[in-house]
C-alpha cells in the first residue's frame, strides 16, 4: 500500500517540486494550495502525514496544525519554514508539530523526515488497533473474531454506537451472526445488567406473536388462564432483539411502531399502561426498503428502525478471517465433544478459502464441528456444490501464488499452535523469511495459540 502524504503550500513551484520528489519515492502524494482542502481529506485513522508551509493566506500552517490536532493529536505535521519562521517553528514543535524543514531544502532531507514521520504514524495506528482489540477481547460477553478490514470497521462502528440509547437495524445474510452482534451490543452498553430478550419473528405463529410481545391478562382470550409477561415488558431496562423483523405480520407492525414512539404498552385484556425503557435491535436478511416498495413492510416502521444501520459483511467478503474462525470453532467443538483437533492440511484449507460460503459463518462452524467429530473422513465437498469464486475478480498467477502461500503459512501456524520454531521446521524457511511473510500477510502467531 502506498503511504499517503498531503503537501500544503500556496506556492505552485514548491508543490510541483516537492510533490514530484515524493511521488518518485513511491508515496501517494496529494497537493493542496489551501489548508482547508487538506482538512477535508483527513480523519482519525488516516494513515499518512501532512507537510505544510507556515505562511499561507486564509489559514496558515500553524492554524492547520491546531485543527489537525483536534481530529487526531497523534497525526504527524511537518512544517515548511522560511528564515523568519524558525522561532515559530520551534515553538510549534513544543506544541506538537513533528518536525520542520527550512527553505530551501534538499530532497534527501524531505524524504528522510517524511520516512520517519510515516514510521511513527504506522506504529501509532498499530498500537491503537492492538489496544482496541485487547479491550474488546478481554471484555465480558461474546467476541467478534476477525482481522479483515471489514471486521475492523464493524468493530469500530459497534464501539461508537453500543452505549447509545438509539434503536438499531442489523442487516445481514443468513448465518452471519446477527444474534451474536446484538448480544455484543447489549453486553457493551449500560444495559448489560438488565435482560437481553430475543424473539424470532419468523418462528412464532402469527396468532401467538402479539401475546409473545405484549403479554396478556388472565381471561384475555381462550386458554389464557393466568397473567403472562410479554417479551417487551420482560426486556424493560434492557435490550429487545427482534430477529427476522421482515416476517412480522403487517397488523402487528403498526403496534410495534406505536411502542417505539410512545415507549409504553398495554397487556392484552388490560387497560393499564406500562412505561418501557428498552432498546430495540431489529435484524433482517431482506432489504426492507424493497419490501416497503412492494407493500410488504410498513414504510413508517422502516424509517423508525433505520436510525442506526449496521451491515454485517458476509464471509465471502472477508475470506482472510476463515483460518482464524475455523480454528476457533474447531477448538470449541473439541472441548464440547472431548475430541482432539487433527491438523488441517494445506489442500483442505485452500478449499475452504475458495468456497463461497452461502451459509456464511454458521456453515463454517458446522463444518468445523463435523471435522472434529469425523476427522479425516469428513468430506469437504460442500454438499457437492461447485467451488466458485463469484463476487470476486479473477486472480492472476501472482495473486494465486500469494493466496496459496498465505493459506499454507496460516495452516502450519494453526497446526503448531502458533509456534514459530515448529512452523519454520515444517515449511523449511529461515526465521527472517517467515517473519517477513507473516508481516506481509498480517499474520500474528498469538491468533493461532
Amino acid at each position: 500500500m502506498l503511504h499517503p502524504v498531503l503537501l500544503v503550500d500556496d506556492e505552485k513551484h514548491v508543490r510541483l517540486a516537492a510533490g514530484q520528489t515524493l511521488d518518485l519515492a513511491g508515496y501517494a502524494v496529494q497537493t493542496c494550495a489551501e489548508a482547508s482542502e487538506a482538512l477535508s481529506q483527513i480523519h482519525e485513522d488516516w494513515p499518512g502525514v501532512i507537510i505544510t508551509d507556515i505562511n499561507m493566506p486564509k489559514m496558515d500552517g500553524l492554524e492547520l496544525m491546531r485543527r489537525v490536532q483536534t481530529i487526531d493529536p497523534d497525526l504527524p505535521v511537518i512544517l515548511i519554514t522560511g528564515q523568519g519562521d524558525i522561532s515559530m517553528a520551534v515553538q510549534a514543535i513544543r506544541d506538537g508539530a513533528y518536525d520542520f524543514i527550512e527553505k530551501p531544502f534538499a530532497s534527501d532531507l524531505l524524504l528522510d523526515v517524511v520516512k520517519r514521520a510515516l514510521e511513527k504514524r504506522t506504529l501509532t495506528l498499530e498500537n491503537r488497533q492492538l489496544r482496541w482489540e485487547l479491550e474488546a477481547q478481554s471484555a465480558p460477553g461474546p467476541r467478534i473474531l476477525g482481522k479483515s478490514v471489514k471486521m475492523q470497521q464493524l468493530r469500530r462502528l459497534l464501539a461508537s454506537v453500543a452505549d447509545t440509547s438509539a434503536d438499531l437495524l442489523l442487516m445481514a445474510e443468513t448465518g452471519c451472526g446477527k444474534d451474536l452482534i446484538a448480544r455484543f451490543i447489549h453486553e457493551h452498553s449500560a444495559r448489560q445488567e438488565k435482560n437481553f430478550v430475543a424473539i424470532n419473528c419468523g418462528a412464532v405463529p402469527e396468532a401467538l406473536i402479539e401475546s409473545e410481545l405484549f403479554g396478556h391478562e388472565a381471561g384475555a382470550f381462550t386458554d389464557a388462564r393466568s397473567r403472562r409477561i410479554g417479551k417487551l415488558e420482560h426486556a424493560n431496562g434492557g435490550t429487545l432483539f427482534l430477529d427476522e423483523i421482515e416476517s412480522m405480520p403487517m397488523s402487528l407492525q403498526i403496534k410495534l411502531l406505536r411502542v417505539l414512539e410512545e415507549r409504553q404498552i398495554e397487556r392484552l385484556g388490560s387497560n393499564q399502561i406500562i412505561p418501557l425503557d428498552l432498546r430495540v435491535i431489529a435484524a433482517s436478511k431482506a432489504e426492507l426498503r424493497e419490501l416497503c416498495e412492494a407493500g410488504q413492510f410498513r414504510e413508517d416502521l422502516y424509517y423508525r428502525l433505520n436510525v442506526l444501520r449496521v451491515e454485517i459483511p458476509p464471509l465471502r467478503e472477508r475470506k482472510e478471517d476463515i483460518p482464524l474462525l475455523f480454528q476457533h470453532f474447531a477448538l470449541v467443538a473439541s472441548v464440547q465433544y472431548g475430541r482432539e483437533v487433527l491438523p488441517l492440511s494445506a489442500e483442505r484449507m485452500h478449499r475452504l478459502m475458495l468456497h463461497d460460503w452461502p451459509g456464511n459463518v454458521r456453515e463454517l462452524r458446522n463444518l468445523a464441528e463435523r471435522y472434529v467429530l469425523l476427522g479425516e473422513s469428513c468430506t469437504f465437498d460442500f454438499d457437492n456444490r461447485p467451488i466458485t469464486q463469484t463476487n470476486t475478480s479473477p486472480m492472476g498467477l501472482h495473486e494465486q501464488v500469494e493466496h496459496f502461500e498465505k493459506t499454507l503459512i496460516q495452516t502450519e501456524l494453526a497446526r503448531h499452535g502458533g509456534s514459530i520454531k515448529d512452523t519454520l521446521d515444517s515449511l523449511g524457511l529461515a526465521r527472517k523469511t517467515l517473519y517477513d511473510k507473516m508481516r506481509k500477510y498480517d499474520l500474528d502467531k498469538k491468533d493461532f495459540k
